[in-house]
């Protein structure tokens, strides 16, 4: 099949987006992997504080802390 000029520029047109319109998800895509970033973070670090080590330090930081005042 052979493509005339008019039929190749309305093709064109249909099959692109417009200027300035072809990343109008990535926000929303950045958006949502920054939140699974952060909590994934949150989970590892809430998984970290309640271990029973890090539990201890942090009593003994804030008894020394109130035993300064």
């Amino acid at each position: 099949m052979r493509w005339t000029r008019s039929a190749a520029v309305s093709l064109r047109r249909v099959t692109s987006a417009p200027r300035g319109m072809g990343e109008i998800g990535a926000s929303t895509a950045e958006y949502a992997m920054t939140m699974l970033a952060a909590c994934t973070f949150a989970g590892v670090l809430m998984a970290i504080v309640r271990g029973s080590a890090v539990k201890g330090l942090l009593l003994t930081i804030i008894q020394k802390a109130l035993n300064l005042g």
